[in-house]
């Protein structure tokens, strides 16, 4: 029972690496690709999210784009300076302004979003269909596990 314990934590430690470095590796690749388009990472997916489920509430931002809140007031005064994105109050609460696209975003986000995808599909070119519905399905196995803890 004591061996395969030791084995089941060294294969565990060994899975954290490669998991690691594979995600390290996948988000150069996926960064690199976004960089070619003159838009940091934070930035793209302030923009992605805002291009593909409309305006959203700048306080909300930050937890559907995993960007800690401190940083979305910046990121949005740089898309707005780059013309890409404006603050629009909500006009039912004062207290919420929503960041909307703008015509020059939504044009660059239709011209890049799926150039952007293609990389992706890429970049994940060395795992056939199944695996990839397979290698879902066990991460979030996982992620949902670890979350529970």
């Amino acid at each position: 029972m004591e061996v395969q314990h030791q084995l089941d934590e060294e294969l565990s430690l060994k899975l954290f690496v490669v998991l690691s470095r594979a995600l390290q590796s996948v988000k150069k690749r996926v960064e690199e690709d976004i960089k070619s388009h003159q838009l940091n990472p934070t930035e793209f997916a302030v923009l992605e999210l805002i291009y593909n489920k409309g305006e959203q509430p700048i306080q909300k931002i930050g937890e559907k784009v995993l960007i800690a809140s401190s940083s979305i007031t910046y990121v949005v005064d740089k898309l707005e300076k780059k013309l890409l994105l404006e603050r629009r109050p909500c006009p039912k609460d004062r207290r919420i302004t929503h960041a909307v696209i703008t015509a020059k975003g939504y044009e660059l986000m239709t011209e890049i979003f799926p150039k952007h995808k293609e990389a992706i599909n890429e970049i994940f070119a060395g795992l056939d269909a199944s695996e990839k519905e397979f290698m879902i399905h066990q991460l979030k196995k996982l992620g949902y596990y670890a979350q529970d803890m």
